[in-house]
Protein backbone atom coordinates (compact mmCIF):
# COMPACT_ATOMS: atom_id res chain seq x y z
CA UNK A 1 0.00 0.00 0.00
CA UNK A 2 2.87 2.51 0.95
CA UNK A 3 4.77 1.85 -2.13
CA UNK A 4 1.41 2.16 -4.32
CA UNK A 5 1.14 5.65 -2.71
CA UNK A 6 5.06 6.52 -3.12
CA UNK A 7 4.52 5.51 -7.25
CA UNK A 8 1.22 7.85 -7.24
CA UNK A 9 2.86 10.57 -6.25
CA UNK A 10 5.97 9.97 -7.82
CA UNK A 11 3.49 10.00 -11.10
CA UNK A 12 1.55 13.33 -9.67
CA UNK A 13 5.50 15.03 -9.31
CA UNK A 14 6.67 13.87 -12.77
CA UNK A 15 3.80 15.28 -14.34
CA UNK A 16 3.74 18.75 -12.72
CA UNK A 17 0.69 21.21 -12.02
CA UNK A 18 -2.37 20.88 -13.78
CA UNK A 19 -2.22 24.05 -16.06
CA UNK A 20 -5.72 25.64 -16.74
CA UNK A 21 -6.19 27.41 -20.09
CA UNK A 22 -7.61 30.82 -20.10
CA UNK A 23 -11.05 32.30 -20.64
CA UNK A 24 -10.35 35.31 -23.09
CA UNK A 25 -12.23 38.04 -24.79
CA UNK A 26 -10.25 40.02 -28.12
CA UNK A 27 -11.12 43.48 -29.38
CA UNK A 28 -8.61 44.10 -32.16
CA UNK A 29 -10.15 43.46 -35.78
CA UNK A 30 -7.55 42.15 -38.47
CA UNK A 31 -7.47 43.61 -41.45
CA UNK A 32 -7.40 39.82 -43.63
CA UNK A 33 -10.43 38.87 -41.55
CA UNK A 34 -12.89 41.78 -42.87
CA UNK A 35 -15.84 40.18 -45.19
CA UNK A 36 -13.87 41.06 -48.25
CA UNK A 37 -11.01 39.79 -47.26
CA UNK A 38 -12.91 36.81 -46.70
CA UNK A 39 -14.30 36.38 -49.99
CA UNK A 40 -11.41 37.17 -52.06
CA UNK A 41 -9.14 34.26 -50.40
CA UNK A 42 -11.53 32.06 -49.51
CA UNK A 43 -13.81 31.51 -52.37
CA UNK A 44 -13.21 30.65 -56.20
CA UNK A 45 -12.40 33.84 -58.28
CA UNK A 46 -15.53 33.85 -59.98
CA UNK A 47 -17.81 32.76 -57.16
CA UNK A 48 -16.52 35.69 -55.34
CA UNK A 49 -17.08 37.83 -58.40
CA UNK A 50 -20.79 36.69 -58.63
CA UNK A 51 -21.80 37.23 -54.95
CA UNK A 52 -20.19 41.11 -55.43
CA UNK A 53 -22.21 42.03 -58.87
CA UNK A 54 -25.09 40.06 -56.80
CA UNK A 55 -25.36 42.43 -54.12
CA UNK A 56 -24.21 45.53 -56.59
CA UNK A 57 -27.08 44.93 -58.45
CA UNK A 58 -29.41 44.76 -55.59
CA UNK A 59 -27.76 48.23 -54.53
CA UNK A 60 -25.50 46.39 -51.72
CA UNK A 61 -22.24 46.51 -50.33
CA UNK A 62 -20.70 44.03 -47.91
CA UNK A 63 -20.82 44.50 -44.45
CA UNK A 64 -16.64 45.16 -43.23
CA UNK A 65 -17.04 43.08 -40.46
CA UNK A 66 -18.63 39.46 -40.49
CA UNK A 67 -17.88 39.60 -36.38
CA UNK A 68 -18.98 41.55 -33.31
CA UNK A 69 -15.59 40.71 -31.22
CA UNK A 70 -17.85 41.76 -28.24
CA UNK A 71 -19.66 39.04 -28.11
CA UNK A 72 -17.06 36.55 -28.58
CA UNK A 73 -15.05 33.95 -25.98
CA UNK A 74 -11.69 32.26 -26.63
CA UNK A 75 -9.90 29.77 -24.89
CA UNK A 76 -6.10 30.90 -24.09
CA UNK A 77 -2.99 28.36 -23.07
CA UNK A 78 0.49 30.56 -22.75
CA UNK A 79 3.59 28.75 -21.37
CA UNK A 80 5.12 30.28 -18.73
CA UNK A 81 8.42 30.66 -20.83
CA UNK A 82 8.78 32.17 -24.36
CA UNK A 83 11.61 31.17 -26.67
CA UNK A 84 14.24 33.78 -27.06
CA UNK A 85 12.28 34.60 -30.10
CA UNK A 86 9.31 34.71 -29.14
CA UNK A 87 6.36 32.28 -29.08
CA UNK A 88 5.17 29.86 -31.43
CA UNK A 89 1.48 30.26 -31.96
CA UNK A 90 -1.30 27.05 -32.64
CA UNK A 91 -5.19 28.64 -33.71
CA UNK A 92 -6.96 25.49 -33.22
CA UNK A 93 -10.19 24.86 -34.95
CA UNK A 94 -12.83 22.65 -33.41
CA UNK A 95 -15.04 20.15 -34.60
CA UNK A 96 -18.15 21.63 -31.59
CA UNK A 97 -18.90 24.83 -30.35
CA UNK A 98 -17.21 24.11 -27.37
CA UNK A 99 -13.18 25.05 -27.68
CA UNK A 100 -11.30 23.48 -24.89
CA UNK A 101 -7.09 22.75 -24.39
CA UNK A 102 -6.84 18.64 -25.15
CA UNK A 103 -5.46 17.08 -22.37
CA UNK A 104 -1.88 16.43 -22.26
CA UNK A 105 -1.12 19.17 -24.79
CA UNK A 106 0.00 21.39 -22.43
CA UNK A 107 3.48 19.92 -21.79
CA UNK A 108 4.27 19.69 -25.42
CA UNK A 109 3.04 23.26 -26.25
CA UNK A 110 5.58 24.20 -23.17
CA UNK A 111 8.06 22.29 -24.62
CA UNK A 112 7.73 24.30 -28.18
CA UNK A 113 6.91 27.24 -26.30
CA UNK A 114 3.94 27.62 -28.66
CA UNK A 115 0.25 29.74 -27.28
CA UNK A 116 -2.72 28.01 -27.94
CA UNK A 117 -6.24 29.50 -28.96
CA UNK A 118 -9.15 28.61 -30.09
CA UNK A 119 -12.77 30.27 -30.18
CA UNK A 120 -16.02 29.27 -28.70
CA UNK A 121 -19.31 29.05 -31.13
CA UNK A 122 -16.55 27.90 -34.24
CA UNK A 123 -17.98 24.22 -35.01
CA UNK A 124 -19.16 22.23 -37.53
CA UNK A 125 -23.16 23.79 -37.49
CA UNK A 126 -21.10 27.34 -37.69
CA UNK A 127 -20.39 29.03 -41.11
CA UNK A 128 -16.82 28.83 -42.03
CA UNK A 129 -16.50 32.15 -44.46
CA UNK A 130 -19.55 34.34 -41.25
CA UNK A 131 -17.74 32.21 -38.47
CA UNK A 132 -14.64 30.00 -38.48
CA UNK A 133 -12.75 31.26 -40.71
CA UNK A 134 -12.53 35.08 -39.21
CA UNK A 135 -13.17 33.88 -35.70
CA UNK A 136 -9.28 31.74 -36.12
CA UNK A 137 -8.21 34.63 -37.90
CA UNK A 138 -8.87 37.39 -35.60
CA UNK A 139 -7.34 35.05 -32.43
CA UNK A 140 -4.17 34.96 -34.34
CA UNK A 141 -4.05 38.42 -34.96
CA UNK A 142 -5.23 39.38 -31.31
CA UNK A 143 -2.55 36.76 -29.86
CA UNK A 144 0.08 38.29 -32.13
CA UNK A 145 -0.55 42.03 -30.97
CA UNK A 146 -0.66 41.11 -27.47
CA UNK A 147 2.49 38.87 -26.81
CA UNK A 148 5.93 38.55 -28.95
CA UNK A 149 5.43 35.58 -31.65
CA UNK A 150 7.81 34.45 -33.86
CA UNK A 151 5.74 34.88 -37.14
CA UNK A 152 7.83 31.55 -38.60
CA UNK A 153 6.08 29.40 -36.39
CA UNK A 154 2.23 30.69 -36.58
CA UNK A 155 0.21 27.53 -37.55
CA UNK A 156 -3.56 26.68 -37.85
CA UNK A 157 -4.66 23.29 -36.80
CA UNK A 158 -7.98 21.13 -36.10
CA UNK A 159 -9.63 18.35 -35.34
CA UNK A 160 -12.19 16.36 -38.11
CA UNK A 161 -14.78 19.00 -39.29
CA UNK A 162 -11.90 21.99 -38.03
CA UNK A 163 -9.18 20.71 -39.80
CA UNK A 164 -10.79 20.51 -42.93
CA UNK A 165 -11.00 24.27 -42.17
CA UNK A 166 -7.51 24.46 -41.21
CA UNK A 167 -6.69 23.19 -44.08
CA UNK A 168 -8.18 26.00 -46.39
CA UNK A 169 -6.90 28.31 -44.12
CA UNK A 170 -3.65 27.51 -44.46
CA UNK A 171 -3.87 27.67 -48.29
CA UNK A 172 -5.55 30.80 -48.06
CA UNK A 173 -3.40 33.08 -46.02
CA UNK A 174 -0.26 31.45 -46.22
CA UNK A 175 1.31 35.50 -45.36
CA UNK A 176 0.02 34.68 -41.94
CA UNK A 177 -0.02 30.79 -41.55
CA UNK A 178 3.19 28.79 -41.97
CA UNK A 179 1.47 25.90 -41.95
CA UNK A 180 -1.10 23.43 -40.69
CA UNK A 181 -1.76 20.35 -38.58
CA UNK A 182 -4.30 18.49 -39.81
CA UNK A 183 -5.98 15.96 -37.08
CA UNK A 184 -8.45 13.52 -38.32
CA UNK A 185 -9.71 15.57 -41.07
CA UNK A 186 -8.34 16.13 -44.83
CA UNK A 187 -9.48 17.36 -48.44
CA UNK A 188 -7.88 17.23 -51.40
CA UNK A 189 -6.45 20.54 -52.41
CA UNK A 190 -7.65 22.01 -56.18
CA UNK A 191 -11.17 20.82 -55.22
CA UNK A 192 -14.10 22.87 -53.11
CA UNK A 193 -14.00 23.75 -50.44
CA UNK A 194 -9.93 23.52 -50.48
CA UNK A 195 -9.32 26.18 -53.55
CA UNK A 196 -6.00 27.37 -54.70
CA UNK A 197 -5.38 30.99 -53.67
CA UNK A 198 -3.97 33.83 -55.81
CA UNK A 199 -0.72 32.64 -57.44
CA UNK A 200 1.67 35.30 -55.60
CA UNK A 201 -0.10 33.34 -52.05
CA UNK A 202 -0.21 30.14 -53.91
CA UNK A 203 3.87 30.69 -54.74
CA UNK A 204 4.12 31.41 -50.90
CA UNK A 205 2.42 27.45 -50.10
CA UNK A 206 4.63 25.44 -52.69
CA UNK A 207 8.09 27.57 -50.87
CA UNK A 208 7.28 27.41 -47.16
CA UNK A 209 4.00 26.01 -45.96
CA UNK A 210 3.93 22.85 -44.36
CA UNK A 211 1.18 20.50 -43.77
CA UNK A 212 1.54 17.61 -41.13
CA UNK A 213 -1.44 14.87 -40.76
CA UNK A 214 -2.34 13.06 -37.84
CA UNK A 215 -4.75 10.25 -37.83
CA UNK A 216 -5.56 7.45 -35.99
CA UNK A 217 -4.36 4.00 -37.56
CA UNK A 218 -8.17 2.49 -36.98
CA UNK A 219 -9.57 5.27 -38.25
CA UNK A 220 -10.26 4.22 -41.98
CA UNK A 221 -11.41 7.06 -43.52
CA UNK A 222 -9.41 9.50 -42.21
CA UNK A 223 -6.05 8.07 -42.82
CA UNK A 224 -7.56 7.44 -47.16
CA UNK A 225 -8.88 11.30 -47.07
CA UNK A 226 -5.01 11.98 -45.59
CA UNK A 227 -3.14 9.85 -48.39
CA UNK A 228 -5.32 11.60 -50.90
CA UNK A 229 -4.61 15.24 -49.90
CA UNK A 230 -1.49 14.09 -49.50
CA UNK A 231 -0.93 13.06 -52.74
CA UNK A 232 -2.88 16.42 -54.35
CA UNK A 233 -0.51 18.85 -52.35
CA UNK A 234 2.36 16.70 -54.74
CA UNK A 235 -0.17 16.80 -57.75
CA UNK A 236 0.16 21.07 -57.13
CA UNK A 237 3.78 21.09 -55.86
CA UNK A 238 3.53 21.47 -52.04
CA UNK A 239 5.78 19.40 -51.33
CA UNK A 240 6.19 20.61 -47.45
CA UNK A 241 3.52 17.85 -46.36
CA UNK A 242 4.14 14.63 -44.43
CA UNK A 243 1.72 12.18 -42.33
CA UNK A 244 1.66 9.92 -39.12
CA UNK A 245 -1.15 7.24 -38.03
CA UNK A 246 -1.25 6.90 -34.12
CA UNK A 247 -1.40 3.15 -33.68
CA UNK A 248 -4.34 1.85 -31.92
CA UNK A 249 -6.46 4.79 -31.86
CA UNK A 250 -9.96 5.78 -33.89
CA UNK A 251 -11.38 9.20 -34.38
CA UNK A 252 -10.47 10.82 -31.74
CA UNK A 253 -8.35 14.33 -30.82
CA UNK A 254 -4.45 13.54 -30.86
CA UNK A 255 -2.74 12.72 -28.02
CA UNK A 256 0.12 14.43 -26.30
CA UNK A 257 2.50 12.69 -28.21
CA UNK A 258 1.02 12.53 -31.69
CA UNK A 259 0.77 16.19 -31.50
CA UNK A 260 4.57 16.32 -30.82
CA UNK A 261 5.12 14.54 -33.91
CA UNK A 262 2.55 17.25 -35.77
CA UNK A 263 5.16 19.49 -33.70
CA UNK A 264 8.13 18.22 -34.68
CA UNK A 265 7.23 18.01 -38.66
CA UNK A 266 5.73 21.98 -38.72
CA UNK A 267 8.69 23.22 -36.90
CA UNK A 268 11.16 21.30 -39.21
CA UNK A 269 13.54 23.08 -40.95
CA UNK A 270 13.76 22.78 -44.97
CA UNK A 271 12.69 24.10 -48.15
CA UNK A 272 11.97 22.35 -51.38
CA UNK A 273 13.88 20.95 -54.40
CA UNK A 274 14.27 24.21 -56.78
CA UNK A 275 14.51 22.41 -59.89
CA UNK A 276 11.59 19.54 -58.77
CA UNK A 277 9.55 22.97 -57.87
CA UNK A 278 10.90 24.62 -60.88
CA UNK A 279 9.83 21.97 -62.75
CA UNK A 280 6.58 21.20 -61.11
CA UNK A 281 5.63 24.98 -61.70
CA UNK A 282 6.14 24.38 -65.20
CA UNK A 283 3.37 21.38 -65.75
CA UNK A 284 0.76 23.80 -63.64
CA UNK A 285 0.93 26.20 -65.67
CA UNK A 286 0.61 24.19 -69.49
CA UNK A 287 -1.99 22.44 -67.78
CA UNK A 288 -4.11 25.63 -67.47
CA UNK A 289 -3.06 27.20 -70.28
CA UNK A 290 -4.31 24.18 -72.03
CA UNK A 291 -7.52 24.01 -69.83
CA UNK A 292 -7.84 27.85 -71.16
CA UNK A 293 -7.49 27.45 -74.53
CA UNK A 294 -10.44 24.40 -74.48
CA UNK A 295 -12.53 26.78 -72.94
CA UNK A 296 -11.44 29.23 -75.20
CA UNK A 297 -12.48 27.14 -77.96
CA UNK A 298 -15.87 26.27 -76.62
CA UNK A 299 -16.85 30.30 -76.20
CA UNK A 300 -15.84 30.96 -79.80
CA UNK A 301 -17.82 28.28 -80.89
CA UNK A 302 -20.65 29.71 -78.72
CA UNK A 303 -21.41 26.33 -77.34
CA UNK A 304 -22.85 27.92 -74.42
CA UNK A 305 -23.71 24.95 -72.06
CA UNK A 306 -20.19 23.17 -72.62
CA UNK A 307 -17.80 27.00 -72.10
CA UNK A 308 -20.24 27.00 -68.88
CA UNK A 309 -19.20 24.08 -67.47
CA UNK A 310 -15.49 24.12 -68.51
CA UNK A 311 -15.26 27.38 -66.85
CA UNK A 312 -17.00 26.53 -63.77
CA UNK A 313 -14.66 23.34 -63.33
CA UNK A 314 -11.68 25.78 -64.11
CA UNK A 315 -13.10 27.97 -61.63
CA UNK A 316 -13.35 25.72 -58.94
CA UNK A 317 -9.74 23.63 -59.04
CA UNK A 318 -7.15 26.13 -60.73
CA UNK A 319 -9.55 29.30 -61.20
CA UNK A 320 -6.80 31.69 -59.34
CA UNK A 321 -4.29 30.69 -61.23
CA UNK A 322 -6.41 31.30 -64.21
CA UNK A 323 -6.99 35.05 -63.98
CA UNK A 324 -7.73 37.31 -64.97
CA UNK A 325 -8.33 35.12 -68.76
CA UNK A 326 -10.75 33.25 -66.14
CA UNK A 327 -12.84 36.32 -65.77
CA UNK A 328 -12.67 37.47 -69.18
CA UNK A 329 -14.46 34.33 -71.27
CA UNK A 330 -16.69 34.23 -68.69
CA UNK A 331 -17.68 38.16 -69.58
CA UNK A 332 -17.42 37.01 -72.95
CA UNK A 333 -20.00 34.16 -72.93
CA UNK A 334 -22.03 35.62 -69.68
CA UNK A 335 -21.63 31.72 -68.62
CA UNK A 336 -20.02 32.07 -65.23
CA UNK A 337 -21.90 31.45 -61.68
CA UNK A 338 -26.08 32.47 -60.87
Amino acid sequence: MKGAYILALAILLAAGPTVAAQDETFSLYSPLATNAALVDRLLSPLAAEAGRRGLAANGRTLAEQPLDLAQERFTLYVPAKGPPKGYGLLVFISPSDEAKLPPGWASILDRYGLIFVAAQRSGNDQNVIGRRAPLALEAAWNVQQRYAIDAERVFVGGFSGGSRVALQLALAYPDLLRGAFLDAGSDPIAVAPAVLPARPLFELVQTRSRIAYVSGAEDTAAVAADVASLASLSRWCVFGGASRTTPGAGHQIADARALGQALELLTRPGAPDASRLAACRTRVDREVQVRLAQATALVAAGDRDKARKALLDLDGSVGALAMPELRDLADRCACGPP
